[in-house]
């Protein structure tokens, strides 16, 4: 490379969001770049000439590695929808005037569904006006939902986290007898992509029976036939273990959590925010029931618990961002990196590129052969799909009894 590259993040942080920018950072320095900067906050922080030298930050082997073992984003993220081009120029031509002015060759965007589409409108601005700028997309995204992928970094750690995390819930549901039954409700992210939800069934194994129920995104949810599930269950289980997607609706379209409370908050992109679905179940349990109910919302802690990172995930997350400068170095531009799965045994990954207009705003969905009949659990095609991609472990770096972080810019400017 002969002139400076830079990097943002967008949209929700994983545990390997930040291995990617060190894939990026360390890829762009061996191939000759003779900056590499990030944006803070991403495309919206760039607006703003928000922007640092990763040098001044990643100065040393063990400062990459720390990176690859932070969670969250590192260089801040956004959800910011870039406008139309027709409907207005001006944010293009200060963008570009911007990348002019950093003398950009290659500008990567590790991101999901929307921030492809960033990706893609930049790289359609470059042709329309010939700006020989080249702009390649990383997928990242614990949903797991971008097209064309096998798979995206990001949702293996999440998947290991979420089954780890229901084995435990599930064995501790068992330690105390309440007498009419137990029912804990997990809800786990997933707006209409239920992967993160389906991981769950990871955790069954001969020293665990696994959740009772796990309902999807993909299939439309029976309030009536849920309760009559879980009442059957109870009278020969004194311990009930459901999980739900948070964005399961009802057949008229109806997300669950919004049967508690409308959702005022809408982002962006359009999307609603979705929270509460277990806590509703729960109530409407505990009042129909009478038995003992729990609801356990897993939140941000699936996607920022690197201490359980997989390695499988940290690695090709890393190999992902050095593809993405490789891709732009050789003259790609308007183009995601994705992985291809070689082969389950032993299982073996590679990664291409694809045309982003084909993948941006798109949204890959768990295929209904992998969600049983009922439409309340997984099928062993759908393990064995994930179960290759929550292999191995990256063990954090300890201080203290406590995993070191690197701090990021934000944090270094608070303290200054």
């Amino acid at each position: 490379m002969e002139r400076n590259v830079i990097v943002g993040q967008s949209g929700g942080p994983t545990a390997a969001i930040n291995s990617s920018l060190a894939g990026v950072y360390r890829t762009a320095k061996d191939r000759g770049a003779k900056k590499v900067y990030g944006m803070l906050h991403g495309i919206q922080g760039l607006l703003q000439e928000s922007y640092i030298d990763l040098s001044d930050h990643i100065k040393t082997k063990l400062d990459e590695e720390l990176l690859k073992r932070t969670p969250a984003a590192f260089l801040g993220s956004c959800r910011y929808k870039l406008p139309a081009i027709h409907e207005n120029k001006d944010v293009y031509e200060k963008i570009f005037a911007i990348l002019d002015k950093l003398d950009i060759e290659a500008f990567i965007y590790i991101g999901g569904n929307d921030s492809m589409d960033t990706i893609k409108k930049l790289s359609d601005y470059a042709i329309i006006t010939g700006h020989p700028c080249r702009f390649i997309g990383t997928p990242k995204t614990i949903d797991n939902d971008l097209p064309l992928t096998d798979h995206t970094p990001g949702f293996g750690s999440a998947a290991k986290y979420i089954g780890t995390s229901m084995k435990e819930i599930i064995r501790d549901g068992f330690c105390l007898d309440y007498g009419h039954g137990l029912v804990t409700i997990v809800e786990v992210m997933g707006r209409n992509a239920g992967w993160l939800t389906g991981a769950t069934a990871l955790s069954k194994g001969e020293d665990c029976e696994g959740p009772d129920l796990i309902y999807l995104p993909e299939i439309a949810f029976d309030l009536k036939k849920f309760m009559k599930k879980v009442k059957k269950l109870l009278e020969i289980k004194t311990s009930i273990m459901v999980v739900v997607s948070e964005g399961i609706k009802t057949t008229d379209g109806t997300y669950v959590c919004e049967l508690a409370k409308p959702i005022d908050f809408v982002d962006g992109f359009g999307h609603k925010q979705l929270t509460g679905t277990a806590s509703y179940l729960a109530t409407y349990v505990a009042n129909e029931l009478g038995c003992k109910t729990r609801a356990i919302e897993l939140s941000t802690l699936q996607r920022s618990a690197s201490h359980l990172a997989s390695r499988v995930d940290i690695l090709e997350a890393t190999q992902a961002g050095g593809a993405a400068v490789m891709a732009a170095d050789e003259g790609d531009s308007g183009k995601m990196v994705v992985l291809e799965r070689i082969s389950d045994d032993p299982y073996q990954c590679g990664t291409s590129i694809r045309d982003v207009h084909k993948i941006a705003n798109g949204e890959k969905l768990v295929p209904r052969e992998w969600i049983n009949k009922e439409g309340d659990y997984v099928t062993d095609e759908f393990i064995a799909h994930v179960l290759p991609l929550i292999q191995g472990d990256v063990s954090p770096i300890m201080v203290d009894g406590i995993p070191r972080h690197l701090l990021t810019p934000k944090e270094l400017s608070h303290r200054s």
